[in-house]
């Protein structure tokens, strides 16, 4: 199994278990233990590929990006609040992947996007923002402009809009 889908696996096992997060394990690869980034983790359903529960962050708020993974998935799995908390007999029946986000990078239009490659962050002046991460089956520029402004609550036609585009490394 990919070493960032196994060790959210783990951090989502452990905190079933004890209520913690999981202390870093001595077997990661050195990479997790030296870097930082963004870290979307996303939990769907095997049986139907539903989500069950999505937390990321775009900028990294932990020291590592091992950290970072571990915070995320317990997120996904127990504070999403658009689900319920994952229960144990669950978590077999879960498919899990891990976005590693590059860094955000300013865009001035929509033209320089493509939903398949890059996801997109909307924000305005007052500092609403909405994220849409890429390849996750939007098929135009359009709709993925359209789903992080609803996501934000900002209206499309605001002129104080700034985009910022960036890719992933997906782990599944």
């Amino acid at each position: 199994m990919d070493p960032y889908v196994q060790l959210a696996k783990d951090a989502i096992s452990f905190f079933l278990k004890s209520k913690k997060l999981l202390p870093l394990p001595n077997s990661l690869p050195p990479e997790m233990r030296s870097q930082r980034a963004g870290v979307f983790v996303s939990l769907h359903q095997t049986c139907d590929h539903m989500l069950r529960g999505c937390i990321g962050t775009f900028q990294p708020t932990q020291t590592t990006l091992a950290e970072e993974i571990i915070a995320n998935a317990c997120a996904a799995a127990f504070d999403d609040p658009r689900f319920l908390p994952l229960k144990a007999p669950e978590v077999k029946n879960i498919t899990i992947h891990v976005d590693v986000l590059s860094k955000p990078e300013p865009i001035p239009n929509l033209q320089s996007l493509n939903p398949k490659t890059f996801g997109l962050i909307v924000r305005n002046s007052s500092g609403r923002s909405g994220l849409l991460l890429p390849d996750i089956g939007v098929e135009t520029v359009r709709e993925q402009f359209s789903i992080c402004c609803e996501k934000g609550g900002i209206m499309p036609d605001d002129r104080t809009i700034q985009l910022y585009r960036f890719t992933v490394t997906r782990h599944v």
